[in-house]
């Protein structure tokens, strides 16, 4: 955990991809999918399966998804199409049972057995990797975000905590100076974001002091797992969320007014938002 000590009595994690970074859609639009339509042959059903893809990738409760089980969905689906990968069924049990999913993992299960499915996944990743540092995919963090770390830095440990691969988080939060404001940069090496939120936690946080702010359920999943409040960016709603986030649920944290009440509120925000992009 990049060797991170408590400094403060509260902890924020935060989520990057779709979060505080605005790269999540054009990383899917022009890697994610069409890598994997290129990698697994699927251009005869190329419009369909890139709908799908973003459905799940961006535009359902999946949104924020581990690449690798976002992978495994897509396959399953393309089975249904008639397009089957040989090894797919032992690809997609390693995302469901596997305590780490990212390229390093990965790659030690290929060097275990022979499984085209398997090999093929690696490729799409690595090409993954090398097509969003194409020039023009640059986006930057969303509005706000700047403003919202400098207020909560002074009195809470910033932690990314993310499933985009260490060198992409590294990259990013770095190239737009804001890793400064962070006490750590946990990525999908590190874990799940549930694992990574348990592991800060442990560096003597109270739950009802923790606060995780992501765009995505998987992200309230992980916080709700480990009992600690979740705070929604909600999609097409980022700014204001970023805004709401600084002047009124950072200081009801601090305050010990943020409750089941307000985060029912928050919720049910959230919710809706992902009913008006279906």
């Amino acid at each position: 955990m990049n060797n991170m000590k408590k400094e403060h009595d509260y902890l924020i994690c935060i989520d990057s991809d779709g979060c505080a970074m605005d790269t999540m859609n054009s990383k899917h639009f022009y890697c994610f999918g069409p890598e994997w339509v290129k990698q697994y042959g699927l251009e005869d059903i190329k419009e369909e399966a890139l709908k799908y893809w973003n459905q799940i990738n961006l535009y359902s409760k999946t949104r924020g998804i581990n690449r690798f089980k976002g992978l495994a969905m897509g396959l399953e689906w393309a089975k249904e199409k008639g397009y089957e990968t040989e090894g797919q069924e032992e690809f997609v049990a390693w995302t469901k049972e596997a305590p780490e999913l990212s390229n390093p993992a990965l790659l030690a299960q290929c060097q275990k057995k022979k499984n085209p499915c398997m090999e093929q996944a690696l490729l799409w990743s690595i090409h993954v990797n090398l097509a969003v540092k194409e020039p023009g995919m640059e986006q930057g963090a969303f509005y706000g975000v700047r403003e919202a770390l400098e207020k909560m830095s002074p009195k809470a440990d910033l932690a990314v905590v993310s499933s985009a691969n260490a060198q992409a988080v590294e990259e990013e939060w770095s190239k737009y100076e804001l890793k400064p404001y962070c006490k750590a940069l946990l990525s999908q090496e590190a874990g799940s974001k549930a694992e990574c939120i348990q592991k800060l936690s442990a560096l003597g946080y109270p739950p009802e002091q923790i606060l995780m702010v992501g765009d995505a359920m998987g992200d309230y999943e992980a916080a709700k797992k480990n009992g600690v409040w979740f705070y929604p960016i909600v999609v097409n709603n980022e700014k204001e969320s970023w805004q709401q986030l600084q002047e009124e649920a950072y200081p009801k944290l601090l305050h010990g007014t943020f409750d089941r009440e307000y985060q029912k509120e928050l919720l049910d925000k959230f919710e809706r938002g992902f009913q008006k992009t279906l």
